[in-house]
C-alpha cells in the first residue's frame, strides 16, 4: 500500500486568540498559521494589536483565551525551561535594535551565544561572528560600538545578533520603522535573504505596504483586533472592504 504523505504541520498555529488589557480589547479571535519556510507579514496601523501579537508568541505575554502553538507547543502552558528552550529557536527583532552601547558589535554579537551555548572555543565564536556579520554584510563594523552606525546599520547588526543562535522562527517588529526609503529596501531584501539562507519562518509585523508587498509570502490584514483577510498582496488589497482600501490609500504605493 502506498504511503500517504502527512502534510507538514505549521510552524506557528493560532486559533481563535483573545487578549484584553482592562476594558480594551486588542485582540478579538484571530487565527494564523504560518507554514515551515513561509514570510507571513502582519500588517495593521499603530495599535491594533500587532506587537501583542508576537508578544504572546514569544511567551512575553499570555493570551485570555484561545490557542498559540509554536513549533507544535502551546506556548501558555509552557514552565520556565521549556520557555527558554523554545525561545532559543525564536529570534526576535526589535523595533530599535536592542544593542548595547557600550559594547562593540563583536561583543554584540557574542553575548547571546556565550550566554546560551556552553564549550565554545574562542576560534568558533569568531568564526560564528564573522559568518553572521558576512551575511548581513557588515564584517567591517566588527569593532566599532551602536553610535557609529547608521539606523539601518544597527537594524542589520540586531538581525544579525538574532541569527547567531540560528533561529527556526525569525519574529520582526517594525523593521523598517525611522529609515529612509533606500535603507528600507536593503532591509527589505536582507528579510528575504535571511529566509534564503537560513530556512527560517517568519512574521513580519509592520504598517509599511511597501515592506509588506517585498516580503510577504502571504499578508494578514489586522484591524479592529481581528484578521479582515489573508492572503497574497493583490488577493488582500483587491477588495471593497473600506477599511482596508483607506489603510491602502492612506499609505500610498506607486
Amino acid at each position: 500500500m502506498e504511503e500517504v504523505n502527512q502534510p507538514e504541520a505549521p510552524v506557528i498555529n493560532i486559533q481563535d486568540l483573545h487578549k484584553s488589557f482592562g476594558s480594551l480589547h486588542v485582540l478579538r479571535g484571530v487565527d494564523l498559521r504560518v507554514e515551515k519556510g513561509e514570510n507571513v507579514v502582519v500588517l495593521g496601523r499603530s495599535g491594533t494589536g500587532k506587537s501583542v501579537l508576537i508578544k504572546i508568541i514569544a511567551g512575553l505575554l499570555k493570551q485570555d483565551r484561545g490557542d498559540c502553538l509554536v513549533l507544535g507547543q502551546e506556548v501558555s502552558t509552557l514552565n520556565q525551561k521549556e520557555l527558554r528552550d523554545l525561545r532559543m529557536k525564536i529570534g526576535f527583532s526589535f523595533q530599535n535594535s536592542a544593542l548595547y552601547d557600550s559594547m562593540t558589535v563583536r561583543e554584540n554579537l557574542e553575548f547571546p551565544l556565550v550566554r546560551n551555548v556552553a564549550n565554545l572555543t574562542r576560534a568558533e565564536i569568531n568564526e560564528q561572528v564573522e559568518t553572521v556579520l558576512d551575511a548581513v554584510g557588515l564584517l567591517q563594523t566588527i569593532n566599532q560600538v551602536p553610535s557609529e552606525l547608521s539606523g539601518g546599520q544597527r537594524k542589520r547588526i540586531g538581525i544579525a545578533r538574532t541569527l547567531i543562535l540560528q533561529p527556526e522562527i525569525m519574529l520582526y517588529d517594525e523593521p523598517t520603522a525611522g529609515l529612509d526609503p533606500i535603507t528600507c529596501l536593503e532591509i527589505n531584501e536582507l528579510i528575504n535573504e535571511v529566509k534564503e539562507k537560513y530556512h527560517t519562518s517568519s512574521i513580519i509585523i509592520t504598517h509599511d505596504l511597501t515592506c509588506a508587498r517585498a516580503t510577504g509570502d502571504k499578508i494578514a490584514m489586522l484591524l479592529d483586533g481581528q484578521f479582515l483577510k489573508q492572503g497574497t498582496f493583490e488577493e488582500v488589497f483587491n477588495t471593497e472592504e473600506e477599511r482596508i482600501k483607506s489603510f491602502y490609500d492612506y499609505n500610498f504605493i506607486q
